[in-house]
């Protein structure tokens, strides 16, 4: 019996793959309670992480509805997102709503939250997360992150926590990314980057994919797609102190020797810059 399956080279399989990896995180999730993300969601995706060793303060924790923290991030988009109130905000991949949340608590009444994700799990529990809490300036939609479900020129900002590597489509991701943002919006988002060239196990690994190793890509590569795409005022930051919890993600194999955490950021220019 293989117990290490290549990685389809087929985009479609890698997608479906990991839509059903994530899919049985959901499940997992639901099932286990509002300690889910601590006592049983690994597998699938990385293990699961505090949100604070992901430097979310104990307020913006406290603030969420229970279950709406899987623990599946890298990172924390807010600390650079800068949201303001009236804002509209999209998060690609957005799970449980965890990030969602926090947004829509940033923008007031007067802004909206949009979380999009391929997962029909993910997108029916951050819903029953959003009745539980009251929360009604917040919608999830189904969709591909490559094909956003929302209208061209319309958010102010999109967040993305630890998704667009698991992407195999990743210049098509900003690319709709810039379509979506109104001009002069922007980009704030935490996910992993390739800082070393990755072992072919390790690259063979499907596992490693789907738990945002395998697809990570180099900042010079993320840069490329982001100038391509349109994007200005580019800042990728690798965060070297994720090494230690990325480290744990695939056990014996030191992924965060050839992976880090970063903060990436870019702003879509005003009409006629």
């Amino acid at each position: 019996m293989n117990t290490n399956p290549t990685i389809p080279e087929d985009a479609h399989a890698v997608r479906a793959e990991v839509r059903k990896a994530y899919a049985a995180v959901a499940a997992r999730a639901a099932n286990c309670g509002p300690n889910a993300a601590s006592t049983c969601c690994g597998g699938g995706g990385p293990p699961a992480i505090g949100a604070q060793t992901l430097g979310y303060s104990a307020e913006e924790i406290a603030a969420a509805p229970v279950g709406a923290d899987l623990g599946l991030g890298c990172g924390n988009p807010h600390a650079i997102a800068a949201l303001r109130p009236g804002e509209t905000v999209l998060d690609l991949g957005s799970g449980a709503g965890f990030d969602c949340f926090l947004a829509a608590r940033a923008v007031g009444a007067t802004g909206r939250v949009i979380g999009v994700d391929m997962t029909m799990e993910m997108v029916l529990q951050a819903r029953a997360n959003a009745a539980k809490a009251g929360v009604h300036h917040v919608e999830f939609r189904l969709g591909e992150i490559e094909s956003l479900p929302v209208d061209s020129n319309s958010v102010d900002v999109i967040l993305s926590n630890c998704v667009i590597n698991l992407s195999p489509d990743k210049p098509r991701v900003f690319r709709d990314a810039f379509r979506a943002l109104k001009p002069g919006g922007r980009l704030a988002i935490a996910d992993t980057v390739r800082t070393a060239d990755l072992p072919p196990g390790i690259l063979a690994d499907l596992a490693a994919h789907c738990g945002c190793v395998a697809g990570a890509a180099s900042v010079d590569e993320l840069e490329t797609m982001l100038r391509a795409a349109g994007f200005v005022d580019l800042r990728i930051t690798p965060m070297d102190a994720s090494r230690a919890f990325i480290h744990d993600w695939l056990p014996g194999k030191n992924p965060g020797d050839y992976v880090l955490s970063a903060s990436i950021e870019a702003v879509k220019p005003e009409r006629g810059e």
